[in-house]
């Protein structure tokens, strides 16, 4: 009980200074672009877990199951790259300076990072 606390407190501080990285990269430099990062990677784990569910409908269709798992995966590696390569973008463009596009994608990938995190912690082992 102490181990799930100890880590939910930890997953916590991490996630807080993701989106203290990410919100001050955009009110430091005045360009409110880089919010967009917390959008991508808030939306990230959603067509993996989608795409799970939708899998483990059917027990006897395990190609087609395969296959919904395998876009999922793509779709969430699509989201994380973009949430990394956004404010690259951004920055090439003169949009937002270099530190901010910095403190974005760190910010960025501690957020996903936590994410990651607390869904491997706290996942529910099914037992058949």
């Amino acid at each position: 009980m102490a181990a799930g606390l100890k880590t939910i407190i930890a997953l916590s501080f991490v996630l807080a200074i993701g989106f203290l990285l990410v919100i001050l990269s955009s009110a430091l430099f005045h360009s409110y672009l880089t919010l967009l990062v917390v959008a991508t990677y808030v939306i990230a784990p959603l067509p993996n877990w989608i795409c799970g569910r939708c899998a483990n409908a059917d027990d006897f269709m395990e190609s087609a199951g395969s296959a919904v798992v395998d876009f999922g995966r793509f779709c969430t590696g699509f989201l994380v790259v973009m949430g990394v390569a956004l404010p690259a973008l951004l920055a090439h463009c003169a949009l937002i300076t270099v530190p901010a596009m910095a403190m974005s994608i760190i910010g960025g990938l501690l957020i996903y990072g936590t994410i990651i995190s607390f869904t491997m912690f706290f996942q529910e082992e099914q037992d058949f």
